[in-house]
């Protein structure tokens, strides 16, 4: 538990630790307990250890750009950033409530830090057999759903029934596919990561039936557990009826990975949305199409977004992975098919 430092700007002794330690008990209101969590460990670990005992007013320029580069030895390029963003901001704060006349850490540029692992992409073969081994599996409809719609991970684990429309309605006038909405992610306030990240994609064959077993089995495990299904449920819900966290999600992925025969500390569930890049990419879909299946910004993502208000159904995605994994509903294929090719299709 963090506690106020007692601090003295009279004598000058004002320090570094004190300051980040202010900004972290009184500049992160609003932020997310994961947030707040990640910078005091960042802080505990990497600012108070090297600049911590140094009086505020005394901080140099040379004194910053010496510890980052100190650090950039072992830590990541992402790592170093967040490190500079908290000190820059804890300084700003201090600035604010007249501990310190400048903020010398704005001087100051990122070095480059150690690479990270890059993000893979599953090639088709060994995206089959992760299919293939979901089945029967609790994952199987999530990792179907993130491989062949390109949702992320933190939009599917805060995705409810309410919005997930298995039947659609062809009679419809336009008539509208089995669809998910992809409207909410687990951030704080519910929010998609950006605005055009709200969309309304048209759901592949195999997405459609793999839901349909999951919403079965989970109905079933809801009476003995004492739970009332309602339809507002979360799609991917812990035995509890809660959303699921990153590392449940996590565990059930490598399990599935180990079970397809590929190597569990090689893949991530996060890889599952590049395998789509990949996939759509490989089968020549044009990288325009992509971004706005991704819920990606770009002049054509915002016009279809703020002008069509999430309407109409996005069907590029659905009818490529039905086509590249061969399982799609013969008839609501061929509906798609012929919006796309053989008549107007509204996007």
């Amino acid at each position: 538990m963090l506690q106020p430092w007692a601090s003295s700007v009279a004598g000058g002794t004002y320090t570094v630790a004190e300051a980040v330690n202010d900004w972290l008990l009184f500049g992160l209101a609003g932020r997310s307990p994961s947030t707040v969590t990640k910078r005091e460990h960042l802080t505990r670990t990497h600012v108070v250890p090297g600049l911590g005992r140094r009086k505020l007013r005394d901080l140099a320029a040379a004194d910053v750009d010496r510890w980052l580069a100190d650090r950039a030895a072992t830590l990541s390029t992402s790592t170093l950033q967040s490190l500079h963003n908290g000190l820059n901001r804890a300084v700003k704060q201090a600035m604010a409530r007249d501990r310190v006349k400048r903020n010398v850490v704005e001087l100051c540029s990122v070095p480059r830090g150690q690479g990270g692992r890059p993000s893979g992409s599953l090639t088709l073969e060994q995206a089959q057999a992760l299919l293939e081994a979901a089945v029967g599996t609790p994952m199987d409809a999530y990792i179907t759903l993130s491989l062949l719609t390109g949702a992320r991970t933190e939009e599917l684990r805060a995705l409810t029934w309410a919005h997930v429309d298995l039947d659609g309605d062809l009679a419809a006038r336009p008539p509208r596919p089995p669809s998910v909405e992809v409207w909410r992610s687990v951030r704080r306030g519910g929010d998609t990561k950006t605005r055009a990240s709200r969309r309304t994609l048209a759901l592949p064959g195999a997405c459609v039936t793999a839901l349909y077993g999951h919403r079965e089995r989970q109905q079933e495990a809801y009476v003995p557990a004492g739970l009332t299904w309602g339809g507002d449920e979360f799609v991917f819900a812990t035995a509890a009826g809660t959303a699921p966290d990153a590392a449940n999600v996590r565990r059930g992925f490598r399990a599935v990975v180990e079970k397809a025969g590929l190597d569990p500390g090689s893949w991530t569930p996060r890889e599952l949305r590049h395998s789509f890049v990949s996939l759509l990419s490989d089968g020549g879909m044009p990288i325009e199409q992509i971004a706005e299946l991704l819920g990606h910004r770009g002049s054509r993502v915002t016009e279809a977004v703020y002008r069509h208000q999430l309407r109409p159904v996005i069907l590029d995605g659905a009818v490529a992975m039905d086509s590249i994994f061969r399982r799609p509903d013969p008839q609501l294929l061929s509906w798609l098919l012929s919006r796309l090719f053989g008549g107007t299709v509204t996007r």
